[in-house]
């Protein structure tokens, strides 16, 4: 992303302007005028070329996005995951791949014995661009590369299926493409192990501790510390937005809702009211959704601007979340959830957060489907947990509440 590249960029730029300055005007510069040119020329490095780097970055992206230089891909693997791969990858243009066709690869009982055989990829329901290429045995994988002009295959098969893996990297082989393997996404990042090496033994911890000890002090000092900021900061207007909560609908101006927490621990959290009184007496728990009329005017545009969650700075300056993590969901939800989707329950490994990885990559959950998805992200932002990735997040959580895109 963008934040990376200016992170990665600030490093570079102030080890070579240190380099610099030092080899070159450590002798010529006076003593008192050492800082301030150091300082200057780093800001001027470093903001000259961030804003030559960003510019560069726009417009590739909206290049892509008009369909200029992508990359063209056949997506290969099992019919129950060609469809998926499809899905998740047209769901994103901005990766710049275009997928021109999907084949599916048959079992022994569809593919008549001779163990993997291929559909066409229009009988799979996926648009092609070459409609009229046939493809029925696996060795005619060479040909639909050439055919359509493919720069990229993504495999999509199971973490057991070494023979047919090996059989399309072979077809493959001398191809001017790239293979992209996509495993499961459980297997490819639920951080459940991580490998190390004892004087040459390599072996596997499993469950490893998501951050190293410094940075868990760091991040719950800065969770103390800017909590408290916004709480004392911003009083008078907190207990004006409380008041209108109240004099606007019948009701308190807290809501307090029992959500689980870090190792299953269910804590009391806190929110400005954002619906009527007792909007769930009547439906019990369910999810809110766009346009939901249990809305109140003044909570619809609390939601939108993310002001109804201001409260739990509170629940962070206690220690039961921390500005960034996973979403906290209730108890009833858990258990429901637990049952539907594998390693659900690994998000209580780390505190739960105001916002998170999966606040500013997906909406508010209206579906399974829509829970599905964040459990992907909340699971990657738990294997790369990081100071780095909790300020990229806090940044694009501030943008999106200060261009009001918030639901």
């Amino acid at each position: 992303s963008r934040f990376d590249e200016l992170v990665s960029l600030g490093k570079v730029v102030t080890v070579g302007v240190l380099l610099l300055i030092f080899a070159v005007y450590i002798d010529a510069l006076q003593p008192g005028a050492s800082r301030q040119a150091i300082f200057f020329y780093w800001a001027a490095v470093f903001g000259l070329v961030s804003v030559g780097r960003i510019g560069v970055r726009s417009v590739q992206k909206a290049l892509i996005l008009r369909g200029h230089g992508t990359h063209r891909a056949l997506v290969v693997g099992w019919s129950d995951q060609v469809e998926k791969i499809y899905d998740e990858v047209a769901r994103y243009p901005e990766a710049g791949l275009n997928v021109v066709g999907a084949i599916r690869l048959r079992g022994d009982d569809e593919a008549g014995g001779d163990g993997y055989g291929l559909e066409h990829p229009h009988d799979a329901g996926v648009a092609v661009e070459a409609p009229a290429v046939r493809a029925w045995t696996i060795e005619d994988l060479p040909r639909l590369i050439d055919e359509l002009e493919v720069q990229d295959v993504l495999i999509a098969l199971g973490s057991h299926d070494h023979e047919p893996l090996l059989k399309v990297l072979q077809l493959c082989d001398g191809k001017p493409v790239t293979l992209k393997l996509v495993p499961d996404f459980y297997t490819l990042i639920g951080g459940m192990a991580r490998t190390e090496h004892m004087y040459g033994l390599p072996l596997i911890e499993v469950l490893p501790e998501p951050m190293p000890p410094w940075e868990q002090s760091t991040k719950r000092l800065i969770d103390v510390l800017v909590s408290a900021a916004v709480l004392v900061a911003g009083m008078p207007a907190w207990i004006l937005i409380g008041l209108l909560v109240r004099l606007t609908s019948p009701g308190p101006a807290i809501y307090r809702q029992q959500r689980v927490g870090q190792h299953g621990r269910v804590f009391t959290m806190y929110k400005f009211r954002t619906m009527w009184q007792d909007a769930e007496a009547h439906t019990g728990p369910v999810w809110a959704r766009e346009n939901d009329p249990r809305y109140t005017p003044l909570g619809r545009w609390l939601r939108r601007t993310r002001l109804d969650e201001i409260p739990q700075f509170w629940n962070v300056l206690r220690g039961d979340m921390s500005l960034v993590g996973p979403r906290p969901e209730r108890p009833y939800f858990v258990e429901k959830l637990a049952r539907e989707i594998p390693l659900y329950r690994r998000r209580h490994r780390v505190k739960p957060g105001i916002t998170g990885w999966a606040q500013v990559k997906w909406k508010y959950d209206e579906s399974l489907e829509d829970v599905r998805q964040k459990v992907k992200f909340d699971l990657f932002y738990i294997e790369n947990m990081s100071l780095r990735m909790d300020f990229k997040i806090l940044f694009r959580t501030i943008r999106t509440a200060l261009s009001g895109k918030g639901r």
